[in-house]
């Protein structure tokens, strides 16, 4: 399905946009499948190399663990969505998953990715969601507070309790293969899974290429994967960038709302 103009501007000024069936089912299944093979594999360390979250399974460091999750993060359809919130110049962040467990009643805060902020230059970072898993109502869908990407300013510095529900709020739901394209300085937050089954989603987050990765790519990649990959999949990823090298190799991760 081809995205249209109307998907662009709601992107703009709701600072979200649901990208409907761009995955499909056969591509989710297979992906749900890989995901799966390394939630078992790493077991309690599951997410280690990011922060691990109480009430949700986490994954990080993707790209280094199957070949399928490479092509996700390549998506030029996908990636047309990216560069319209943060410009030509783009690099993978990071690509983590997160699953909310079964009757959970952990909710996130709402925040903006790497507690950022626009800066002379623009936005500088964006989220891409695939949903592995329908986001209803009741199993713990994304809300938003559309427009506040244009504020400027962060949640925990202007309300009295980011974890309360806020007044102008949406609940972001959509059936599982689409993808929600999110500028990350909109406030956002995961909430509730109030049902008996997990919620999961694929987070390929972007950033400007002046700005550091939230995940070092380089430092993560097994050498076999290195050599592995495509001269476009290298430089997504900003692996031959010694400006990235710079700016990204002693960077503390950062989640915007996790400590």
């Amino acid at each position: 399905m081809p995205e249209t103009s109307e998907q662009f501007e709601q992107l703009d000024r709701l600072g979200y946009v649901v990208v409907p069936v761009v995955m499909s089912p056969e591509f989710r299944c297979a992906l749900k499948q890989q995901l799966q093979i390394v939630f078992e594999q790493e077991g309690e360390n599951a997410g280690a190399e990011f922060k691990q979250e109480q009430g949700c399974g986490r994954l990080a460091n993707l790209v280094n663990k199957g070949e399928i999750f490479r092509h996700v993060i390549g998506d030029e359809f996908i990636l047309k969505f990216v560069r319209s919130v943060l410009g030509p110049g783009i690099k993978l962040s990071s690509l983590n998953v997160r699953r909310a467990d079964p009757q959970n009643e952990t909710r996130q805060p709402l925040h903006a990715d790497m507690a950022a902020v626009a800066d002379e230059h623009g936005y500088w970072v964006c989220n891409t969601v695939w949903l592995l898993d329908h986001f209803t109502t009741e199993n713990g869908p994304i809300r938003v507070v559309p427009g506040s990407h244009r504020a400027a300013k962060l949640p925990q510095n202007e309300l009295g309790d980011p974890l309360a529900p806020h007044e102008d709020e949406v609940f972001v739901t959509a059936k599982a293969g689409d993808v929600i394209v999110m500028n990350a300085h909109l406030w956002h937050a995961g909430t509730e899974n109030k049902t008996d089954n997990p919620r999961t989603a694929l987070h390929a987050f972007y950033c400007r290429r002046d700005k550091p990765q939230q995940q070092y790519q380089k430092g993560l990649l097994d050498e076999t994967v290195k050599r592995s990959l495509n001269p476009t999949l290298r430089e997504l990823l900003a692996l031959d960038d010694p400006q990235n090298d710079k700016i990204s190799v002693n960077v503390e991760v950062r989640s915007g709302f996790l400590k």
